[in-house]
């Protein structure tokens, strides 16, 4: 039981069952009928996928995590799980998740997520320790899943499935830098360099913080301009947008952890908020 545990946590089962929904909100904005069981596919599949790049993220970070309080417990740090061990799982549950997309979906879908593992587990991770462009590139497979469900349901990849990218894309800047605000002394305990250089919490960061919210909502305007959800939608993402961005105005002026704090607990309610608003305004 106690090596069962340590593999479930390797998958970070919240951030990956938190990445696999916003893949099946695309499924269901692009199905043309609504399928809860299919739903439910693109969900297990993209769970598996994000999970196998997790655990990339994990073994190249184990010696990394053990400097940092948040994540010295994790199970490779604390050798519960050898690098092997973890590798093997990684394959598997990669390769379940991407056949499974494959099968019941279309290839273009496995594709995209194949894209995403690599993008997440061999690139963004490297250089978190190298440049604070690794925020823009995290972004990238950030962004894909609500795409992934969108050509799971339609199998191509149109205008709305780069919305649907766009609006995941410009949420990550505000929700990371947020984080990395708060947990900026163990990150560079870490040598991560995850906030906008010169890497400081400062009115710079906090300034650019403030520009991608901005940018996020008319952003988050898109779909009712192109007919993918309707109106109640567009005003449950312009009052969240703005209320998201009150609160990072609070942070140019105080600079300050409490502000910062607030506006990743913000971030983490406003993307599932938007998203199943879409849903439900298409229902």
């Amino acid at each position: 039981m106690t090596k069962a545990r340590a593999y479930f946590q390797l998958l970070k089962f919240r951030l990956s069952f938190t990445v696999a929904f916003s893949s099946a909100i695309g499924y269901l904005l692009g199905a043309r009928e609504l399928s809860w069981s299919r739903a439910l596919l693109v969900i297990l599949g993209g769970l598996l996928v994000t999970g196998s790049a997790n655990i990339i993220n994990q073994v190249f970070e184990k010696d990394l995590d053990k400097r940092m309080r948040r994540t010295e417990g994790r199970p490779l740090p604390t050798g519960r799980v050898s690098p092997n061990e973890a590798w093997v799982l990684c394959v598997v549950l990669g390769v379940i998740g991407l056949a499974l997309l494959a099968y019941f979906f279309n290839p273009l879908t496995a594709a995209l997520s194949l894209l995403s593992l690599i993008l997440y587990g061999f690139i963004y991770t490297p250089l978190k320790t190298i440049s604070p462009v690794c925020v823009a590139v995290g972004a990238i497979p950030g962004a894909l899943p609500p795409m992934i469900g969108w050509v799971a349901a339609t199998g191509f990849v149109g205008i709305p499935a780069w919305v649907l990218f766009g609006i995941q894309f410009m949420w990550q800047f505000p929700h990371f830098w947020a984080i990395a605000w708060v947990a900026d002394d163990d990150y560079k305990r870490a040598g991560f360099k995850m906030l906008p250089s010169p890497g400081e919490r400062d009115l710079r960061t906090a300034f650019q913080i403030m520009t991608y919210t901005v940018l996020l909502i008319p952003v988050s305007l898109l779909p009712l301009v192109l007919g993918i959800s309707g109106r109640v939608s567009a005003g449950v993402a312009l009052v969240c947008g703005v209320i998201f961005l009150l609160m990072t105005v609070q942070l140019m002026r105080t600079q300050d952890r409490k502000a910062a704090l607030s506006i990743m607990f913000a971030s983490f309610l406003y993307l599932p908020i938007v998203q199943i608003a879409l849903v439900l305004d298409k229902v």
